[in-house]
């Protein structure tokens, strides 16, 4: 099962993740990033969920490595990344520097692939460069809170930092079982296509980059899991089924009606296959 931006800050949300139980005692939960912005609170949220279900594996969204002035942990960039990963080993969840679990339950056996890439600026308007399409977005006022409280430290960059992710993450899958298809489990979309229907595309550049394109290709996915977008949904692309798995905000879920959408999704639902469609 899998589920994504629970954003514990928010009460609604808190108890609902206080209410969340698996199905069975076999179940494992896939969190999808966004957790949290506190250090106390994205702990709290895993700890309770790693009591409940037999295995969760967990990947950072942005919100995780935001520095809030008012959070008591002011580890910034990269450090307060490897302290988030100590916290879950700490409590057994598994993490994107941990070795990949196996799942053999309905839909398997796969590998499940918990991924750390953040993004590059390259979901851009076609001809710009990344400079061009930050000044449209501060234009317009929309501005990802990324640019004021993610720090990249000790990188120059966010971007930079996406690209360091990249190389290492590419070196860890080149060494997995390449016979064996794998659950990709990403905070962003690894394709662009999901930010298309954006109410702001200015925002698409903080979603990912374009250098996963074809990673549900290459590394032989059977699903892609991700989140951040807070539009929760299946699409296609090349036949691979790919799940947006977000809780989102309260006020999104009413004013959307995405009520009854609180519950995690299913990775491999009992659906017959797809045909190839976006």
């Amino acid at each position: 099962m899998a589920i994504s931006d629970l954003h514990v800050a928010y009460a609604e949300n808190r108890q609902i993740v206080e209410e969340l139980r698996p199905e069975s005692d076999d179940d494992w939960l896939i969190v999808a990033g966004d957790v949290g912005e506190f250090v106390s609170d994205i702990e709290w949220a895993l700890t309770v969920l790693k009591r409940r279900f037999a295995q969760v594996i967990w990947t950072p969204g942005n919100h995780e490595l935001w520095t809030p002035k008012d959070d008591p942990v002011q580890l910034r960039g990269a450090e307060r990344y490897r302290h988030l990963v100590g916290i879950c080993r700490r409590i057994g969840v598994i993490t994107p520097e941990d070795p990949y679990a196996i799942w053999t339950g309905h839909g398997g056996p796969v590998t499940i692939v918990p991924l750390f890439l953040l993004y590059d600026y390259t979901f851009r308007a076609p001809g710009t460069s990344k400079q061009e399409a930050l000044a449209a977005a501060y234009e317009a006022g929309v501005v990802c809170t990324d640019e004021f409280m993610l720090h990249p430290d000790p990188y120059p960059s966010r971007d930079a930092w996406c690209r360091a992710r990249l190389r290492e993450t590419e070196r860890r899958l080149a060494d997995r079982d390449p016979t064996m298809p794998t659950v990709l489990v990403n905070h962003f979309p690894l394709v662009r296509q999901p930010t298309d229907v954006l109410r702001y595309p200015q925002f698409a550049q903080w979603c990912g980059t374009v250098a996963t394109a074809d990673w549900h290709l290459r590394y032989n996915a059977a699903t892609v899991v991700y989140g951040h977008l807070h539009i929760p949904r299946t699409t296609w692309y090349d036949g691979v089924r790919f799940q947006e798995v977000s809780l989102g905000y309260p006020r999104e879920r009413h004013v959307y009606k995405l009520d009854g959408m609180e519950a995690p999704r299913h990775v491999f639902p009992d659906l017959s296959p797809a045909p190839d469609r976006a």
